[in-house]
């Protein structure tokens, strides 16, 4: 099985399928590198396609130091397998965990054209406790359900936390796929999925207390979203807002996990999204269409 090491010396699984322009999908807390079987046998007929397990989710190291787990972390292991690989420039595809891991990399590598590594950058599902009325509250449950990991193991968190208020609309939908989803989530390694929740989502700062940084943004962004996903809903309209490159695209009905809760209408608008991009799309926003404040009215 094929690995890279990191800059900081942890293993990471890496998967590849296709040629061309390189589409590199990061996986959210409940996935894994499988999570995007879905869109890699759609988007390896005309990109090169790379997948990869996060510290912390097998086949990839479980480092059992917490201090190896951050949101910057995170973000520079996408840059890791980038150039492990060699590839210079991507299009970066994140769902929640792995989006914010998309879009830090976005505000590291993407505020430049002639120097940005990021060719686009889709975020889906993303924002989940950053909006400053849910923040403080969504960092004390973190660590509690890292406290609930170590004590009750995969198991328990995947008949609990994997049938969450934004999971159940991909259960009533798809009944098989969402018996494999909870299934993956039951194998994912106690101690990592622990760490992962103190070191990195715990810790991660609100996306509210970025904008600035967000706001210098200037590639291709696509931020994806269900109606259904209430933590996402608030910060996916901040972000359209404060990305003056940027679409939003609500998919009706819909949680969390939308690239496989509803494949054909992910891969539909992402395809055509990396369509416009590769003809030379810019989406920048007219100055008479900006809004008053990114926070939206009366803010």
């Amino acid at each position: 099985m094929p690995h890279i090491q990191t800059d900081d010396n942890v293993s990471l699984y890496v998967e590849e399928a296709g040629q061309g322009t390189a589409l590199v999908f990061a996986h959210e807390f409940a996935g894994d590198y499988r999570s995007w079987a879905p869109q890699v046998r759609y988007f390896s007929r005309r990109y090169r396609c790379i997948t990869y397990s996060a510290r912390g989710y097998t086949p990839s190291e479980v480092p059992p130091d917490v201090a190896s787990y951050s949101q910057q972390r995170a973000r520079d292991d996408l840059r890791c397998v980038m150039d492990a690989l060699g590839i210079e420039r991507a299009h970066v595809v994140g769902l929640s965990m792995g989006a914010f891991a998309a879009l830090h990399f976005g505000m590291a590598f993407g505020t430049a054209e002639s120097s940005a590594r990021a060719l686009s950058l889709t975020l889906a599902g993303v924002g989940t406790g950053s909006h400053p009325a849910a923040y403080a509250n969504f960092q004390r449950e973190a660590l509690a359900l890292a406290d609930t990991i170590a004590r009750e193991g995969m198991q328990k968190l995947a008949q609990t936390y994997g049938h969450g208020p934004a999971r159940v609309q991909f259960r009533a939908k798809d009944p098989q796929g969402f018996a494999e989803f909870v299934q993956r989530l039951a194998e994912h390694p106690a101690v990592g999925s622990a760490n992962t929740m103190r070191g990195y989502q715990a810790k991660r700062p609100s996306l509210y207390d970025l904008t600035d940084a967000i706001g210098a943004i200037k590639v291709p962004t696509l931020i994806m979203t269900g109606d259904e996903d209430e933590p996402c809903l608030e910060p996916s309209l901040m972000l359209k807002r404060a990305i003056t490159t940027s679409q939003l695209a609500v998919l009706p009905g819909a949680g969390h996990a939308i690239n496989l809760e509803e494949p054909e209408s992910f891969n539909r608008l992402l395809a055509e999204f990396l369509a416009q991009v590769e003809q030379g799309a810019k989406f920048e926003r007219d100055a008479h269409a900006k809004p008053m404040s990114i926070l939206g009215p009366g803010a």
